[in-house]
């Protein structure tokens, strides 16, 4: 099964403060030097696609992983690898 992005076509404030807030993380992590696999996974997004490409897909993780969490109803666990 293939995932798609994320659509304009749901509710719009929603949208918006998905892709602010991935803008907020991608630019936090390329002004930082620290390293982790979600680090690195945003760092090749944005050397691979560019910024924009980077931020929708980094707004795209969240908002599956924030789904995922409601409907199994736990805690985020953070990948502690490196």
């Amino acid at each position: 099964m293939r995932l798609l992005g994320i659509s304009k076509r749901g509710n719009r404030h929603l949208h918006t403060l998905l892709v602010h807030g991935a803008r907020s993380v991608v630019q936090a992590v390329m002004s930082k030097n620290k390293s982790d696999a979600r680090r690195r996974w945003i760092k090749r997004l944005v050397r691979e696609r560019g910024h924009n490409r980077a931020m929708v897909a980094v707004a795209n993780k969240n908002a599956r992983t924030s789904w995922a969490q409601l409907t199994r109803q736990e805690a985020y666990r953070f990948a502690t690898g490196t």
